[in-house]
């Protein structure tokens, strides 16, 4: 007797679905603003950057996808911005909101004795709080419209710590204690809340720490990515940005409504240690 053909999600799963990506005009976030209007959902971009640039990347995410894409340059380290950014998304569009990724982010290294105090607060407050704000204002719009998926961009270090990351470690693991509250908080709804843990994913920004760390250790790039970078991912390669897309997709789309409340590592076997 012949297996069931495995369950392949349609080109248009999630055409009708309005979706804001934080941290989206580059790396992750514009790859999973990409997988999701490939599968016909209109995107809401955040982030900063030059606007002519940001302009061609909506034009030609519209074009390829044929849905609607939007942009908010809102600051998300204040939290008046998030709601005039949420005030502006009800006033376009369909004035919905299904899915949100928070992804946006930012990290800096040094030992906590010399970690300077503003940078910890910056880092909160961008990695952290902002998801708690773009969350109590995201729950009532999807439970308005009977759908709801947010899925908050983690990483590795939510699950597992490494020396000189304080801010970002601490940020990281209180995202993921978040995403379980507000998955306990609507398991009983047409929502969900989930984390993705990733490892190193290859973005022009790591490209760029690959040749800071091969000049400042006068090493081959080769040697910076196996021994310095993946020295903790026993799969010893890079995730890339369309396998964060599409495991996004997938969680935001029917085939995932009971999973929530999860922390899904993509580490490469990192947190296997």
């Amino acid at each position: 007797m012949n297996a069931p053909a495995p369950s392949v999600q349609p080109r248009n799963a999630l055409s009708g679905r309005r979706a804001l990506v934080t941290g989206s005009t580059s790396g992750i976030g514009l790859g999973i603003a990409r997988a999701l209007a490939a599968k016909g959902a209109d995107v809401v971009l955040n982030g900063f950057g030059d606007r002519h640039g940001i302009q061609r990347i909506q034009d030609e995410i519209a074009a390829a996808f044929g849905v609607r894409v939007g942009h908010s340059d809102a600051d998300l380290s204040q939290p008046a911005a998030i709601g005039l950014m949420f005030d502006e998304l009800q006033a376009t569009g369909s004035g919905r909101l299904d899915i949100l990724v928070n992804n946006a982010g930012i990290q800096h290294v040094a030992p906590i004795v010399a970690f300077p105090p503003a940078k910890w607060d910056q880092i909160l407050a961008l990695n952290l709080s902002a998801a708690f704000h773009t969350m109590r204002l995201a729950i009532p719009l999807m439970r308005q419209g009977g759908y709801g998926r947010i899925v908050n961009i983690a990483s590795a270090h939510g699950l597992v710590a490494s020396p000189f990351k304080a801010a970002y470690v601490a940020a990281k693991h209180g995202l993921i204690g978040l995403t379980k509250t507000a998955a306990l908080e609507t398991a009983a709804e047409p929502i969900t809340c989930n984390a993705i843990c990733p490892g190193y994913v290859f973005t022009p920004l790591v490209e760029q720490q690959i040749e800071d760390q091969a000049r400042a250790h006068g090493i081959a790039r080769e040697a910076v990515i196996r021994d310095i970078l993946l020295a903790q991912q026993p799969n010893k390669r890079f995730a890339t940005v369309e396998e964060i897309g599409a495991f996004t997709v997938f969680l935001c789309g029917a085939e995932a409504a009971s999973i929530t409340g999860a922390a899904l590592a993509v580490d490469g076997g990192w947190t296997a240690h």
